[in-house]
């Protein structure tokens, strides 16, 4: 039986194709393997974040200046907090206090679209956490 030159080169392709399918497929779980280590990783970093958030006490300062963590707040990054900072916000209470007209002027400095902090409740979060309601807290906005 002789082949023909198209057949042997469709043969070659159709190999190839197998191999390279073969060899996408196999890869022996290592991007499973992968992705759940970073899982893990990713697990066992909330878990220590959690823990040293319970372990501080209600109403601790971050630092000498008397500035609360301000990222406590879902929603805000450390970005965000760096911006609050400069704006004049170092406080839970201070946050929990600002009236829609700061809110308004706020945002825009943040990049934030207008009512975003209203939506997402900072106000509220920044009252919990000055008042020690820390769990409350967890539970309404961190377990969702």
């Amino acid at each position: 039986m002789a082949f023909t030159l198209n057949e042997i080169i469709l043969l070659v392709i159709a190999l190839l194709i197998g191999l390279v399918l073969g060899l996408i497929m196999s890869g022996r779980g290592k991007y499973k393997r992968l992705w759940r280590d970073e899982q893990i990783a990713h697990r066992q970093t909330i878990r220590e974040r959690d823990a040293r958030l319970a372990a501080a006490p209600a109403g601790t300062r971050t630092d000498d200046a008397g500035r609360d963590d301000l990222t406590r707040v879902r929603g805000i990054s450390a970005k965000d907090a760096a911006a609050l900072h400069a704006a004049g916000y170092h406080r839970f209470d201070q946050l929990g206090a600002i009236s829609d007209e700061q809110q308004a002027a706020l945002e825009p400095q943040l990049g934030r679209e207008p009512g975003t902090i209203a939506r997402e409740e900072w106000r509220t979060q920044a009252r919990l956490l000055e008042t020690g309601k820390v769990r409350e807290h967890e539970r309404r906005y961190l377990e969702n």
